[in-house]
């Protein structure tokens, strides 16, 4: 059988696999980090990430999104003299808005990391965030080119390459320069950051050079100018705001984590230490099969925003579905098998003892997140991208709401933020699935999606559970009990699935055709 390049389970195993080795690598690179520099310095460097994302979020995502939707669609017209328009005026956009950013931050960058980050030892990481972002916009802008055209495989590999660099040249450096003060320490960081984009945006834009050819060689009709910078800015307003919004939320939500913990009794230090361990290390190890996701929504935005341009109703139900079947068929077992094992292997990764505490409720608001962010892909995929705006800006709410209020009770602690996070999933879920089904006519199929994965991977995890104990108990190394734990799971969880008659063949077809209904390849 002939594999199909083209498809989108194709394009979505490559990712996923491209994703899996550098989560992975990210994984190791995390448990590394918490050993040189400790929770502390990890949860002051946590503060920068968000002011990362709202720059990004101002300057480059909605962008990234405009370049991936219309890139899809006039390669599906054939007309590449369009899709490199596309890329050029999508890229002059993105520097105006970094020039104007950059201008603000510069001169403020001192109130921003005290006032607003409520830390001043963020200040250089603060600073040598200016430059990781440009070049950061740089790549994602011509990488969503390659997404939107198919072509797959090159920002992959530049992906591989750009982790195995970040983790080399950031350990090297603190390896090298260590022990400095907490400032000089985050900023050693970003630094090794900002080596690992030079990379990934030089090897990007080169790759498309080679790719696109002589812009004057290109064949198609030119677009009007006006009527392009309309269709851009009306897909990259309503995600560049949403995801503005989101981020702004996720930013106060990430300082008030701290600050909300002091005001219910507990040390700075303390503090600080337990918002380190909470999203510099339980968050990632429970968002590991997250990788999947990212990778489905790379390649299922641009296919729907494609079978929407060209009128083909059947095929965006039939995408959104198998998106949401193969989302409960990866997400739920991986989750499973890490709410039994996370408590005693965290520990022993990042040598925490409270890596484990909440990880049931996370593993819940976890899964919930993945199906959120799926609808939420489908909806800027078939073009109804104000609407995720204002489910994504609903749901942050919730979140913050909960982290300002409940956090701030004696005794309720980091208790209040994992509530917050589990609820504005689920409600995020709902807000999305409601317009999808308005839109495209789909109808819930509750038991394929949902039971028969849930009940196989709660088989997997109650009897992975006791297993575990039970090789324990006999003596058997922690690392070798778990590792024979997941292979075990796996085979009891394919078998269970099996026998509730779901098929996983024609969901993971790479053949050139599907029957209908068959595939997320068709």
């Amino acid at each position: 059988m002939k594999v199909n390049r083209s498809s989108m389970v194709y394009g979505t195993l490559v990712l996923t696999c491209t994703s899996l080795v550098s989560q992975g690598l990210g994984f190791v690179y995390r448990i590394a980090l918490s050993r040189l520099i400790g929770a502390a310095v990890i949860g002051r460097y946590q503060l920068l990430m968000p002011v990362f994302s709202v720059i990004l979020s101002i300057t480059a995502v909605g962008l990234t999104v405009a370049v991936s939707n219309l890139s899809s669609e006039y390669h599906a017209r054939e007309n590449p003299r369009a899709v490199a328009q596309v890329l050029r005026r999508c890229l002059i956009f993105f520097l105006i808005l970094f020039a104007l950013v950059a201008a603000v931050v510069i001169p403020l960058y001192d109130p921003i990391s005290v006032a607003l980050l409520g830390d001043a030892r963020t200040q250089l990481g603060l600073l040598l965030l200016l430059p990781c972002i440009l070049l950061t916009g740089v790549e994602n802008l011509h990488k969503h080119f390659f997404y939107g055209t198919g072509a797959i495989r090159p920002p992959a590999a530049v992906e591989l390459c750009e982790q195995f660099i970040r983790t080399g040249a950031v350990l090297g450096l603190l390896v090298c320069f260590l022990p400095q003060n907490p400032e000089r320490t985050v900023g050693l960081i970003v630094l090794g950051m900002i080596l690992c984009e030079i990379f990934s945006a030089a090897a990007l834009a080169l790759l498309y050079r080679r790719y696109m050819g002589r812009a004057d060689g290109l064949s198609g009709r030119p677009l009007d100018g006006r009527q392009l910078n309309r269709r851009v800015a009306a897909i990259a307003l309503p995600i560049a705001l949403t995801s503005l919004l989101g981020n702004l939320m996720g930013s106060a939500n990430a300082v008030l984590i701290p600050q909300r913990l002091v005001a219910a009794g507990a040390p700075v230090e303390e503090a600080m230490s337990a918002f380190g361990v909470l999203c510099g290390m339980t968050v990632p190890m429970l968002c590991l099969p997250t990788a999947f996701i990212g990778a489905l929504g790379l390649v299922l935005v641009p296919r729907l925003a494609e079978s929407t341009a060209l009128g083909r109703q059947r095929e965006v139900q039939r995408r959104v579905g198998k998106a949401m079947l193969a989302t409960s068929v990866i997400v739920m077992p991986s989750i499973a098998l890490l709410a039994v094992l996370g408590p005693t292997v965290g520990p022993w990764l990042f040598r925490e003892p409270s890596v484990g505490d909440y990880i049931l409720p996370l593993s819940a608001g976890v899964l919930l997140s993945c199906y959120q962010s799926v609808l939420s892909g489908a909806l800027n995929g078939i073009g109804k991208q104000a609407t995720a705006a204002r489910n994504a800006i609903l749901c942050g709410g919730v979140q913050l709401g909960c982290t300002f209020f409940l956090m701030g009770i004696p005794g309720v602690g980091l208790g209040g933020y994992v509530a917050g996070f589990v609820v504005s999933a689920g409600l995020g879920v709902f807000l999305n699935w409601v317009p999808i089904r308005r839109a495209t006519g789909l109808r819930l199929q509750l038991y394929q999606w949902c039971t028969a994965p849930a009940l196989a991977a709660l088989l997997t995890a109650l009897t992975v559970n006791l297993l575990f104990q039970v090789l324990l108990g006999a003596g058997l190394d922690g690392r070798a009990a778990a590792v024979a734990c997941i292979l075990f799971g796996l085979t009891l969880y394919l078998a269970a699935l099996s026998a509730q008659g779901v098929r996983l063949r024609p969901l993971f077809s790479l053949g050139t055709s599907a029957k209908k209904g068959s595939g997320i390849s068709s």
